[in-house]
């Protein structure tokens, strides 16, 4: 099997104004909420620890909820479609 090598497309050189930054923001949220309905509509629960077993996890709560290390995957997750997004020429309007 080869080593797989991951090449994301190159956004370093992209820069989000701060109404981007807000939008990164809700988009975090949104996916968090997402992220949260699928797993309880598969039957998963809050727990203390991710079980596997039980179907727990400790992220099944509001956003607001979430440790910052938790809210900062879901805003790089955000940032980085954003700066793809302007990478790959489109622009975005409210």
């Amino acid at each position: 099997m080869n080593k797989y090598i991951p090449k994301p497309i190159d956004t370093s050189h992209i820069k989000l104004d701060q109404s981007l930054l807000d939008l990164s923001d809700i988009i975090a949220k949104n996916v968090h909420e997402n992220w949260a309905k699928k797993r309880l509509d598969e039957g998963w629960t809050y727990g203390p620890s991710r079980d596997e077993a039980t179907k727990s996890h400790p992220c099944l709560v509001p956003y607001e909820e979430l440790t910052e290390l938790e809210k900062s995957y879901d805003r790089q997750t955000a940032y980085e479609t954003i700066k793809l997004l302007k990478a790959l020429g489109y622009e975005i309007y409210k």
